[in-house]
C-alpha cells in the first residue's frame, strides 16, 4: 500500500509538475518548441508506463489529447498512427490465432509433438519446449503459456503420485522455465510473435523511410535461426540444471496419457483442416511477398506481380487472409462460420492501442525536432566501438524489461536509439534490432513478462529459481544476440 501511494504520488503530482515546469522554463532546442513540449510528453508517458499506475494502454491514448493541445502534431495525423499497416499485420496474425483455439488445432498440434518426443525425463523435456517454441511464433506468448500449463501441470501431478514429489522437484521447475521461456524465444522468430517486433518495424519505418525494407520474409530469414540457436542453449542449460543427475526414467504411462489425451479431440474436423489451410497459405504468401536479396541471392516475390507492388504489405497480406476465415462456414455448427465477429472480443485491443501511442510517441520524436535534438546530445558517442554499443543496447533493454513491460520499454527507447544511430552514422539496424530482441529476453522475474508470470502463479517455482537459471539465461542471450547482429545484420539485410 505504501509503494502503490508513493507511485501515485510520483505518476500524478511530481511528474506533471516536472512536464510542466519542463514546457514553461526549458528550450532545447531554439528552432523548435515543439521539441520541449515532446520532451514533456515523452517523460509522462515514460513514467506512467513504468511506474504502472494506470492501464498501459491508457497511457498510450495521451498523444491523442496532448499532441494536438500543445501544437506537436494535428488531431488527425496523431489518430492515423492508432491504425496502419503494422496494426493490420498484428490483428490478422491474430485473428488466425483466434480460429485455431476456437476450433482446438493449437492444442493438437501440441499433442502431437508431445507424443512424437518420447517419454523420458529429458524428451518431455525437448517435447513442452519445441511444441512452446513452435506455438508461440503464431500464437501470443501469453495465450501460448496459458495453453500449455494445465498440460504441464497434469504431468507433473501423475508425475509426483507415481513418484513422489520429492523426486520430481527439479524436473518440475526445469520443465515450468521451458515452457516460459521457450515462448518468448519462440515469439522473436516472427514479426507478429511478440509485441515488441511489429513495434519496431513501424518506429523503423517512421524515422527511416527510405531505409532497407524489413518485412516477414527477411526478419523471419534473420530471426528464426536466432531463436533456434537459444533454444538449444536453453535446452542444455535446464538439462544439466534440472534433469541430468537428478531425475529417475519414467515409465510409458506419459506417453499414454499423451495419446488418451489426442484421442478425446476425435478426428481432425472440417474446421481444423480449413484453419490448417489458411495458417500454411498466410505463411507462405509473408515469406514470399516482397524480394529477398541476401548476399549474392535474389529471389522474387510474387508482389512483383502486380503494378503497384508497392501498396502491398504483410498486413495485406494478413487481413486478406483472415477476412477468408469469416466468409467460410462450419460444417459442424450450423449458422457458423469458421470466425464469426463475435470471437473478435478476443483480440488484445489494449496491446493494439498501446502500439499506436508507441507509433504516435515515434511521430512526435520525429517531426517536433526532438530526435534531431537527442541526436545533437547523444553525438558523442560516435567513433565508439560499433560491438560495445551493441553490446549495451542489448544488456539495457533486457534488464530494463526484467522491471517493465516489454512493450513500453520498446516505444520509450526505440525512437532514443533511433536519434543515436542518425547521430552516430551507423546502421538503424545495428541498434534497434538488438533493442527489439532483448526486449523480449527477460527470464529473471515474474513479473518481466506474462509467460513468467503464468508459470510462477503456478506456485511451484521459488522466485530464487527463476532469478538464478534466468540471471545465467540473460547474460548467456546479451553475449548471442550481440555476436548476432553485429556480423550477421549487414549479411542478411544486404548492407
Amino acid at each position: 500500500m505504501v509503494i502503490r501511494n508513493i507511485k501515485n504520488i510520483i505518476a500524478f503530482a511530481v511528474m506533471p509538475i516536472i512536464s510542466i515546469l519542463i514546457i514553461l522554463f526549458l528550450d532545447i532546442n531554439p528552432e523548435h518548441k515543439e521539441a520541449t513540449y515532446m520532451l514533456a510528453v515523452a517523460l509522462l508517458m515514460a513514467s506512467w508506463w513504468i511506474l504502472e499506475t494506470v492501464n498501459l494502454s491508457v497511457t498510450a491514448l495521451l498523444p491523442v489529447v496532448l499532441f494536438p493541445l500543445l501544437g506537436i502534431m494535428d488531431g488527425e495525423e496523431v489518430s492515423s498512427q492508432y491504425f496502419n499497416g503494422i496494426i493490420f499485420l498484428f490483428i490478422g496474425g491474430f485473428l488466425i490465432a483466434i480460429a485455431m483455439q476456437k476450433w482446438n488445432f493449437h492444442k493438437r498440434i501440441a499433442l502431437t509433438l508431445l507424443m512424437l518426443t518420447g517419454t523420458s525425463p529429458a524428451r518431455i523435456l525437448l517435447g513442452f519446449m519445441l511444441t512452446t517454441y513452435s506455438i508461440s511464433m503464431w500464437i501470443s506468448n501469453t495465450a501460448t503459456t496459458m495453453m500449455l500449463l494445465p498440460i504441464v501441470l497434469s504431468v507433473l501431478s501423475q508425475l509426483d503420485e507415481l513418484y513422489g514429489k520429492k523426486n520430481t522437484y527439479y524436473f518440475s521447475i526445469g520443465v515450468l522455465l521451458s515452457i516460459a521461456y521457450s515462448s518468448s524465444i519462440g515469439g522473436i522468430a516472427t514479426l507478429i510473435g511478440t509485441p515488441p517486433n511489429p513495434i519496431f518495424l513501424r518506429i523503423y519505418q517512421i524515422n527511416f523511410p527510405q531505409g532497407i525494407e524489413v518485412n516477414f520474409a527477411n526478419w523471419f530469414i534473420y530471426a528464426f535461426p536466432l531463436s533456434l540457436i537459444l533454444m538449444i542453449i536453453l535446452y542444455f542449460l535446464l538439462y544439466f540444471l534440472f534433469i541430468k543427475n537428478k531425475c529417475i526414467e519414467w515409465e510409458s504411462k506419459i506417453k499414454i496419457d499423451f495419446h488418451a489425451d489426442y484421442k478425446k479431440l476425435g478426428n481432425m474436423s472440417f474446421e481444423e483442416k480449413s484453419v490448417l489451410v489458411i495458417f500454411i497459405m498466410v505463411a507462405f504468401l509473408w515469406l514470399t511477398r516482397s524480394p529477398l536479396e541476401i548476399g549474392r541471392v535474389h529471389i522474387p516475390g510474387w508482389s512483383q506481380l502486380f503494378s503497384h507492388p508497392k501498396y502491398l504489405n504483410d498486413g495485406t497480406v494478413g487481413i486478406m487472409m483472415a477476412t477468408i476465415l469469416f466468409l467460410i462456414p462450419s460444417k459442424n455448427k450450423k449458422g457458423e462460420f469458421l470466425m464469426n465477429w463475435k470471437d473478435t472480443i478476443a483480440l488484445p485491443w489494449g496491446i493494439i492501442i498501446l502500439f499506436g501511442g508507441g507509433f504516435a510517441l515515434a511521430e512526435g520524436f520525429r517531426t517536433s525536432g526532438l530526435s534531431e535534438s537527442i541526436g545533437e546530445i547523444l553525438h558523442f558517442f560516435k567513433g565508439s566501438s560499433l560491438f560495445l554499443l551493441i553490446f549495451i543496447v542489448t544488456s539495457l533493454m533486457i534488464f530494463l524489461t526484467e522491471i517493465t513491460s516489454n512493450s513500453s520499454s520498446t516505444v520509450i527507447i526505440l525512437p532514443i536509439l533511433a536519434a543515436l544511430a542518425i547521430a552516430t552514422e551507423i546502421n538503424p539496424l545495428y541498434l534497434m534490432i538488438p533493442a527489439t530482441l532483448g526486449a523480449s529476453m527477460a527470464f529473471m522475474m515474474p513479473v518481466a513478462t506474462p509467460p513468467n508470470a503464468i508459470v510462477f502463479s503456478s506456485q511451484r517455482i521459488k522466485i530464487s529459481e527463476m532469478a538464478k537459471v534466468g540471471l545465467i539465461l540473460n547474460i548467456v542471450v546479451i553475449f548471442v544476440i550481440s555476436l548476432w547482429t553485429y556480423f550477421l545484420t549487414p549479411i542478411m539485410f544486404n548492407f
